[in-house]
């Protein structure tokens, strides 16, 4: 919706024209809309005016776009979250056709995702030269960064900047145009408060340094090729930053997916079976937690071998209230993983407040995505569930703003 400002009124036999889209400094599309007078009118004291211009600036309000933020380091999940996200609203998330082609942004039906590695102020070399990794956050323009969001929250396109993960260059800016929905994925989408304010949800995936540690092994050296040394130094070099800058972020998250290694298997270190676990901030708009059995109980679940297989360690859920960093919580944990996705339907029919649109959605989106990393395990049936709270969020949060011109017109 559009607000415009009127500051003459010439005539009623008047035409209108919309100029050419204007570039600002920080990038946003700007519209003038100009009323041009064909005749003459006489005033009140009976002189009379010549036609000429009149401008109505317009700005755009009360827009449509939801804004969700997703944090975490580097190799946690995030792509693969996304695509679980935007599968649930439909339609497949491509780069902006014709293009960057090594644009990092990605455009479905209703999402944009944006990554904010695109607001480095400094390219590959320049954070060589100074000293600093692209988790500090001297080498990100946070200034650009919330002005750009809070355009496309607002309705208003903009031009946002590439940064190029194949060059480590700064490329030329791409317009982005606002979405149904916007996800802002990356190192600091809850570090600058002035960004923080504009997530209508937030979300952080906290990966443990253990899991973290033998999910790095795994793909390094097996698919890359690097030795055990080169590994554990990449590791230490991020790590005083990634303690400093991204991970105290997930105080101010809405949920936090956390993945530990597993309580099943005394002493295990490979990450190949994890305990995952979801912790939902009370209290959030539009968000109601997810409960196992009983909401505000405390419990623990075996799911009956006869009806979940499941080799060994076997599974295990736990359910129950607590606190995080100060706030209450509900936390909902699975530790172990299943062998077979169809049978995920009886542990769907023990959970609520899923937000589903029909019985057994849940087990439908994780079979539709059985290949993706975490599909057998806590990590893609949380992501998942997450998505779907992130629709009905998106619904709420959309007919509360539909229905508010409506009273105000009644009233």
């Amino acid at each position: 919706m559009a607000v415009c400002t009127v500051y003459t009124t010439q005539s009623l036999n008047s035409t209108c024209s919309i100029s050419t889209p204007t570039k600002t400094h920080l990038g946003f599309h700007q519209k003038q809309v100009v009323f041009y007078s064909t005749g003459k009118r006489t005033s009140k004291r009976g002189s009379s005016s010549s036609g000429g211009p009149c401008v109505i600036t317009c700005s755009a309000v009360d827009s449509q776009t939801v804004v969700i933020g997703l944090a975490a380091d580097s190799g946690c999940g995030k792509s693969t979250f996304m695509r679980r996200l935007t599968s649930v609203f439909g339609g497949a998330a491509e780069p902006p056709r014709g293009g960057n082609p090594d644009s990092n942004t990605l455009i479905s039906d209703m999402t944009t995702v944006i990554c904010l590695d695109d607001y480095h102020s400094l390219d590959r070399t320049g954070r060589k030269e100074k000293g600093v990794t692209a988790l500090d956050p001297r080498a990100n323009n946070f200034d650009l960064m919330y002005e750009q969001v809070k355009a496309l929250k607002s309705g208003v396109a903009v031009d946002k900047p590439i940064y190029n993960h194949v060059t480590g260059l700064l490329d030329p800016p791409e317009l982005i145009k606002p979405p149904k929905i916007l996800v802002i994925e990356g190192l600091h989408p809850m570090f600058d408060e002035r960004v923080r304010d504009l997530l209508d949800f937030s979300i952080y995936l906290d990966i443990s340094n253990e899991v973290k540690f033998a999910w790095k092994i795994q793909r390094d050296m097996a698919e890359r090729g690097h030795s055990l040394e080169s590994i554990k130094a990449s590791i230490e070099a991020r790590k005083p930053d990634f303690d400093a800058f991204i991970d105290p972020q997930k105080q101010y998250a809405d949920a936090v997916i956390e993945v530990l290694p597993t309580q099943l298997i005394p002493g295990d270190n490979e990450g190949k079976v994890l305990r995952v676990r979801l912790i939902m901030k009370e209290g959030v708009k539009h968000f109601s937690p997810v409960y196992l059995f009983d909401e505000g109980s405390t419990l623990s679940w075996i799911p009956c071998g006869r009806k979940l297989t499941c080799s060994y360690p076997g599974i295990k859920f736990h359910y129950g209230p607590d606190t995080y960093f100060g706030n209450e919580v509900s936390i909902l944990e699975m530790d172990g993983q299943f062998d077979r996705l169809d049978e995920l339907i009886y542990v769907e029919s023990h959970l609520s407040n899923i937000s589903t649109k029909f019985y057994g959605e849940v087990t439908q989106q994780m079979l539709k995505h059985a290949d993706f990393p975490g599909s057998n395990n806590g990590t893609g049936l949380f992501q998942t569930i997450v998505g779907l709270k992130i629709r009905d969020l998106y619904e709420q949060i959309t007919t509360s703003k539909t229905a508010t011109p409506l009273e105000a017109t009644k009233a």
